[in-house]
């Protein structure tokens, strides 16, 4: 009940703090759809060229598309730990997270949420509205649920992803981060994994899973059966990545050496 209390006070203190400069907060919004946007208009540019890719026709990858918006929206809220090294490590802000008695991930997680990204799940949701209307999706009563479950397990699968790279930050406190290099991998989930190569489609699948995160919870609900049991491992891949991320982070607090001289 700590853990829980402690999370809506950190988002009562959040939205105070963000409502304070509310320009800001619009730009922001504004600038995360212009960017979401964009890439939609990258899709519909490609199939003006094409009727077909791959097999998947453009509303279907416009559906994936959609659907990995909803996921990647709750990690950006969340999990927004892409400064970990610079600011915890480099400036030593790790020793306070270590002084308090919750969980330090948890600490920080709280501390970088930004929860005007959870818009994009809006955006997500339209775009697969719109998308599916097109294609004729028909909708059974126990859908939502397993939407909700197939979201969490992408999420996972980002979190997870991301809380190992800065964990790494507790071995190496170099500058260098490879994290906005991966932002840019992440986005390869968004696409059918069967256009890419055996090497490639291995990696999104086993060893960053991004495919996990929109192309393979998406084909349940455009029903492609031969996916069928990707997207049903979608909760296990999250839940196996995450522990594992998790243990990872807790070894790398060990090893922490503090901000000292």
């Amino acid at each position: 009940m700590n853990y829980v209390s402690m999370f809506f006070l950190y988002i009562s203190q959040y939205m105070k703090t963000r409502l304070t400069y509310r320009v800001d907060m619009v730009m922001e919004i504004l600038s995360d759809l212009l960017f979401q946007g964009v890439n939609l208009i990258f899709i519909l540019v490609v199939f003006d060229h094409t009727s077909f890719l791959n097999g998947w026709n453009r509303d279907e990858i416009i559906f994936i598309y959609g659907f990995f918006l909803v996921p990647f929206a709750v990690f950006a809220s969340f999990f927004n730990i892409w400064d970990f090294n610079e600011r915890y490590i480099v400036k030593g802000e790790m020793d306070r997270i270590l002084t308090r008695p919750l969980h330090s991930l948890y600490q920080v997680v709280l501390e970088r949420m930004e929860l005007e990204s959870l818009f994009g799940m809006i955006t997500g949701l339209a775009i697969m509205f719109y998308a599916g209307a097109n294609l004729g999706l028909s909708v059974s009563w126990y859908d939502p649920f397993i939407f909700v479950v197939l979201v969490l397990g992408g999420v996972f699968v980002y979190a997870s992803i991301f809380i190992m790279l800065a964990s790494i930050s507790f071995w190496s406190d170099s500058r260098t981060s490879i994290i906005p290099m991966m932002y840019n991998i992440g986005n390869y989930g968004r696409y059918p994994v069967d256009i890419y190569n055996k090497v490639i489609r291995f990696v999104l699948t086993w060893i960053l899973p991004f495919a996990f995160v929109g192309v393979y919870p998406s084909a349940y609900f455009l029903k492609r059966e031969e996916w069928y049991g990707y997207a049903f491992l979608t909760p296990v891949v999250g839940a196996v990545f995450f522990i594992i991320s998790i243990m990872i982070w807790n070894k790398g607090v060990t090893k922490y050496r503090g901000a000292g001289n």
